[in-house]
């Protein structure tokens, strides 16, 4: 099995979105990526 982590810092972004059922689960703009 294949597991990708990602481990960062995003200094002051805005979290857009959650995912209530799902721990850990955040969405960002895009462009931060």
């Amino acid at each position: 099995m294949i597991i990708s982590v990602l481990k960062s810092k995003i200094h002051r972004a805005t979290v857009t979105d959650a995912q209530i059922h799902y721990t850990g689960s955040i969405t960002i703009d895009k462009t931060l990526i």
